[in-house]
């Protein structure tokens, strides 16, 4: 198995090899359109967690142009694609941030959104980032996670990685997945409503739930 970690992400090569690589997802633009289909008419306020390039909160932002976004990462050649990106738009903020600590304090916002970077936690700060999204959802706002997660039996993983045409050494030791039915069963416990998979291929996954109105 390769030797790198977590902190790679930090350097320029490995974050250049990664959204290449990320870029070519097969079936990510069917769990982004579902996504897409989720978020509510009118949302005027957006966190990306884990924005890499901004890739998804663009996407968010082109059918919705008039919002606010914050885009946060802890890689900075992440953030530097990013700014690129954004690049004279003054409606987007770029947050540097290592998601092993609490969410800093950001203000409230119509829906927070991720797309394969919470899979990088240990389950229990999951959990604990689950709690401080639905801390700073408006009454109401969403969270969508398209995400990277567990098979539920080794022979199921062999296959997901048969289907990206790799090998188990070509693994990312950074993954921690978790399985999709105890991250559903986490934003339940936490008070999230409307909670479901609402798309999956394999190992990617589209989880949701919905703040309540009365929270």
């Amino acid at each position: 198995m390769t030797s790198f970690d977590l902190g790679d992400y930090r350097s320029e090569a490995h974050a250049h090899q990664y959204l290449a690589r990320a870029d070519g997802l097969p079936h990510r633009a069917e769990g982004e359109a579902v996504l897409l289909e989720l978020l509510p008419a009118g949302i005027r306020r957006v966190l990306d967690i884990g924005t890499g390039d901004g890739r998804l909160l663009a996407l968010v932002k082109s059918v919705h142009p008039d919002l606010d976004g914050v885009a946060l990462d802890f890689s900075q050649p992440m953030l530097a694609a990013s700014r690129k990106r954004f690049e004279g738009d003054a409606r987007v903020r770029l947050v540097e941030h290592n998601l092993d600590e609490p969410l800093p304090a950001l203000g409230f916002f119509d829906a927070v959104v991720s797309s394969f970077a919470i899979h990088h936690l240990s389950d229990a700060r999951k959990l604990g980032l689950y709690h401080e999204i639905f801390a700073c959802l408006s009454p109401g706002g969403i969270f969508c996670n398209l995400e990277h997660v567990a098979s539920p039996t080794d022979d199921l993983h062999l296959d997901f990685l048969g289907a990206l045409r790799r090998t188990p050494d070509e693994e990312d030791p950074a993954n921690q997945l978790s399985s999709v039915e105890m991250q559903l069963a986490w934003l339940r416990s936490i008070g999230y409503g409307k909670v479901d998979c609402f798309w999956k291929w394999r190992e990617f996954a589209l989880l949701s739930g919905i703040k309540p109105a009365g929270s």
